[in-house]
């Protein structure tokens, strides 16, 4: 259940993205996993997956670095770090 609110968020983000940038197409995602989310990359990536499909964001690539680190200020949780639009 963690994962599925935590993507719905992450979601609401991406989409708020795309209203600021109407007509343009994403290409990429790029993404960072707290230590202590205890979400591993393999599992976001098919939590993304399912999301994005039949959305402009079905099949963007998705980076996704992971933090091994707990005293990192983002250690509980997921950033998103930056999104690529096609030039």
């Amino acid at each position: 259940m963690h994962e599925l609110s935590l993507m719905a968020d992450f979601m609401k983000k991406l989409e708020a993205i795309a209203g600021e940038h109407q007509g343009e197409r994403f290409v990429g995602v790029r993404v960072k996993l707290g230590a202590l989310l205890h979400l591993s990359a393999d599992h976001f990536r098919e939590h993304f997956d399912d999301a994005a499909a039949g959305t402009q964001w079905d099949g963007v690539r998705l980076d996704i670095e992971t933090s091994n680190d707990p005293h990192e200020p983002y250690a509980q949780d997921l950033v998103l770090d930056s999104v690529d639009v096609e030039e």
